[in-house]
């Protein structure tokens, strides 16, 4: 199976992980020689309730025998899709009443900027260095990875970046900003927490000179950080919300909430002013909206807390010079590179599945699914030590 991945399949780095994957149930995923992996990864942030969570399997089989799909978005009303809108509206503000659903976390970066644009009337998006939207034509363009970015380029006009948690930096916000852009916690630059009043700063900026701000949800959203959503941890609120990864139960998802009066936009100014074939898929739906049902459940959100702790409790070792993050969105910081890349490697010949991010090289992905298990996450942790014992 490796040699035809390889062959016939389009790689996004000249050296993937390759592991053959023959199932995956809960935390564990299982490859075609029979090896099992405790999974540390999540599908990056993506299975927050886990592998074949069986409320969503349920929902998918369920779904399935009814019907697929039957129309491009916006046209029929269909019961998964109007179902799971509603009750997103229940746990947002009340300036977040209605819910674009989409095909994916990029896509729904897209129609935001799309919406900030149409809605103010003005070109500039202001965005933060080292921030990770996506990777298609608008989301590369409010991101600074200069590498990354300069075999595509000319990108979108009229983009430009400001540090992230610089207070100093936000008179760069003025009447000509269409919108600002943000990660609530940055993910690929190594799962950076905004500072205590920073995120107040900026919503204050925004209102003060009529540009949006659009929150980018798509790791932290959907209980990965003890909240069903980031922002809460920090006392604002967003004009435009983006959503995705963990929001399907391990299928293709995103999705943006506004104000039913900026909405009203997409449809009137222009008309068809987003369109999709498949977003608000009955299929998708049906399983996001049992994943939102399981999060949301009793003592689910503080839960991940609590898993945060243990976490945090069992990794104690000279090698790790800091764990940043919040609930299971974590990264452990190495000294450099070197150990990072043997870590995730070694670790992954034990048996436990580890990753990188984007930009922090020194940074260890661990975003396990929220469902994990706390014999799990000692055990996966006891292999890390392991390993960094060996290393040290």
């Amino acid at each position: 199976m490796i040699e035809d991945f390889i062959r016939y399949q389009a790689q996004t780095t000249p050296h993937p992980m390759g592991l053959t994957v023959d199932r995956a149930h809960g935390s564990y995923i299982y490859d075609t020689q029979g090896r099992k992996y405790l999974d540390f990864v999540a599908g990056v942030s993506a299975c927050s309730v886990g592998h074949c969570h069986p409320e969503v399997v349920e929902a998918i089989q369920k779904q399935a025998q009814e019907y697929l799909h039957v129309m491009v978005y916006g046209e029929f009303a269909q019961g998964p899709a109007v179902t799971l809108c509603k009750l997103l509206a229940e746990y947002l503000p009340k300036n977040l009443t209605t819910t674009y659903l989409v095909n994916s976390g990029t896509e729904a970066i897209e129609a935001a900027l799309k919406l900030a644009r149409i809605t103010t009337g003005r070109t500039q998006i202001i965005y933060a260095q080292k921030a990770y939207h996506g990777n298609t034509m608008g989301a590369m363009s409010v991101m600074d990875f200069d590498q990354r970015k300069a075999p595509f380029e000319p990108l979108i006009p009229d983009c430009h970046g400001i540090p992230f948690n610089d207070p100093s930096a936000l008179d760069m916000i003025t009447n000509q900003t269409a919108a600002v852009i943000l990660e609530t916690i940055q993910g690929g630059a190594g799962f950076i927490v905004p500072d205590k009043d920073y995120l107040m700063a900026v919503r204050r900026r925004c209102t003060q000179t009529g540009a949006l701000l659009i929150l980018d949800e798509i790791q932290p959203g959907f209980g990965r950080t003890g909240r069903l959503f980031g922002y809460e941890h920090f006392a604002i609120e967003p004009d435009i919300l983006v959503m995705g990864k963990g929001m399907g139960g391990g299928l293709p998802i995103g999705a943006l909430s506004s104000s039913h009066e900026l909405m009203h936009y997409f449809s009137t100014q222009p008309k068809l002013g987003h369109i999709t074939t498949f977003g608000g898929h009955p299929l998708i739906a049906a399983a996001a909206l049992a994943t939102l049902k399981v999060i949301t459940g009793p003592g689910f959100m503080p839960d991940v807390l609590r898993k945060e702790q243990l976490i945090r409790n069992h990794l104690q070792h000279p090698l790790i010079q800091e764990i940043r993050g919040i609930g299971l969105m974590l990264a452990i910081i190495l000294p450099d590179k070197s150990l990072t890349d043997q870590v995730v490697l070694k670790c992954k010949a034990r048996g436990v599945l580890l990753f990188w991010l984007l930009y922090e090289d020194k940074a260890v992905r661990l975003t396990p699914p929220l469902t994990i298990t706390d014999e799990e996450i000692a055990e996966g942790c006891a292999t890390i030590l392991e390993v960094l014992n060996e290393l040290q």
